[in-house]
C-alpha cells in the first residue's frame, strides 16, 4: 500500500502542477493577447517563451519523476519483489 500511495501522490502532484502551468498558458493566451504579443528580443515574444517552456517544463517533470521514482517507489517494489512466493515464477512473460 505504500507503493501505492507514493505513487500516486506523486503522479498526482505532478499532474496537477503540469495541466496548472497548461492552464495558465492557455488562460494567457485566451485573455492577455496584449501581454502575450509584447516583444522580448526581436521577433521572439511572451507567447513564443512561454511556449518553449511548456516543453521544458513537460521533460523537468519527467526528470523529476524519474529521480523520484529511483529514490523513493524503487526501493519499494525490490522490497515487494523480494518478499514474492517462488510460485509467481521469475517475472518473465509467457
Amino acid at each position: 500500500m505504500r507503493l501505492r500511495r507514493r505513487f500516486l501522490r506523486a503522479a498526482v502532484g505532478i499532474t496537477v502542477v503540469f495541466f496548472g502551468w497548461y492552464a495558465v498558458y492557455v488562460a494567457l493566451s485566451a485573455f492577455a493577447r496584449g501581454f502575450m504579443a509584447r516583444q522580448v528580443a526581436g521577433p521572439v515574444n511572451v507567447a513564443l517563451l512561454l511556449g518553449l517552456l511548456q516543453f521544458a517544463s513537460t521533460f523537468l517533470l519527467a526528470w523529476g519523476y524519474v529521480a523520484y521514482a529511483r529514490r523513493r517507489l524503487d526501493p519499494l517494489a525490490a522490497e515487494l519483489r523480494a518478499r514474492r512466493p517462488p510460485s509467481y515464477g521469475n517475472g518473465a512473460a509467457r
